[in-house]
């Protein structure tokens, strides 16, 4: 299998993340893919991604996976142990719950947030939006409250144990930077299930 990824890059960062949580990272060929110098975009890159996305896995019978949460779902099935997607019906939609309102109220306002608002962005997003970015960040910032709120009497993100929500609030979290802004400095309980998840040492 071979995994193209971008170093630092939230979403191949959540794949990288996943695989180190479950021991597999040697069990992958890694090559790295420049968003920033648009390698992504290159006619080979598209072969492997259509449209032009990072990362994306190529299995050894040539099928390619895109999307971040589908590539960890495949690792989640080849290599069960440990269980960071849920046991059982009920475990698993829990899981899937909160893992999707990371990734959708939060992740993804913040996405809007960053490419609307930062100039490194304005060659991939034309025109750039101040409008777009204002209301994005304030979604983003409520998001990292309600998040905090959460934090207040539970451990994790998700089931009352580690799994792949807390894996997408971490690079999350981390991606933040990328604005100047630390939300796991700012709030309380986020800050301090930020410094148990680097303290587990599955970022790094």
């Amino acid at each position: 299998m071979k995994l193209y990824h971008s170093p630092a890059a939230p979403n191949p960062d959540r794949v990288i993340y996943f695989l180190r949580a479950k021991g597999k990272l040697d069990a992958v060929e890694l090559e790295e893919i420049s968003i920033m110098k648009q390698e992504h975009k290159q006619p080979g890159y598209r072969e492997v991604s259509p449209y032009a996305q990072v990362p994306a896995l190529v299995l050894d019978d040539g099928t390619s996976i895109t999307e971040s949460r589908a590539i960890c779902t495949y690792f989640e099935g080849i290599f069960p142990e440990p269980n960071l997607m849920g046991t059982d019906p009920k475990e698993k939609a829990l899981i899937e719950m909160w893992d999707r309102r990371v990734e959708m109220m939060f992740f993804i306002q913040f996405a809007g947030w960053f490419r609307n608002a930062h100039p490194a962005m304005a060659p991939l997003e034309m025109p750039q939006s101040p409008e777009a970015a204002a209301k994005s960040e304030k979604a983003a910032r409520k998001m990292a409250e309600r998040f905090n709120e959460h934090l207040a009497d539970h451990a994790f993100v998700a089931a009352d144990r580690f799994t792949i929500a807390d894996i997408t609030l971490y690079i999350t979290c981390g991606f933040c930077r990328v604005m100047k802004w630390a939300p796991h400095k700012e709030l309380p309980n986020l800050g301090r299930w930020h410094a148990e998840m680097t303290a587990r040492g599955f970022a790094g």
